[in-house]
């Protein structure tokens, strides 16, 4: 091996230190915290979702009321 080598080894296993002794700080939420956050998510995925295809519903009709009616 030459020194380049083993300088690029050298810094891949401290960077590798690196990361493990930073996610040993990281505050990991509990198993019902996730499953809330889940839960948060997933309701107002729907939520959003039923909104944008209420207002794509009605600006459906909108536009087939005014193709019908207005003027050509």
């Amino acid at each position: 091996m030459n020194q380049n080598s083993t300088n690029n080894t050298n810094k891949l296993s401290g960077f590798f230190r690196e990361v493990a002794t930073e996610v040993k700080k990281v505050s990991w939420p509990t198993r019902r915290e996730v499953l809330n956050y889940t839960l948060i998510v997933i309701i107002s995925s729907v939520a959003v979702g039923a909104f944008l295809g209420g207002l794509d519903k009605l600006f459906q009709i909108l536009l087939g009321y005014a193709m019908q009616y207005l003027p050509k």
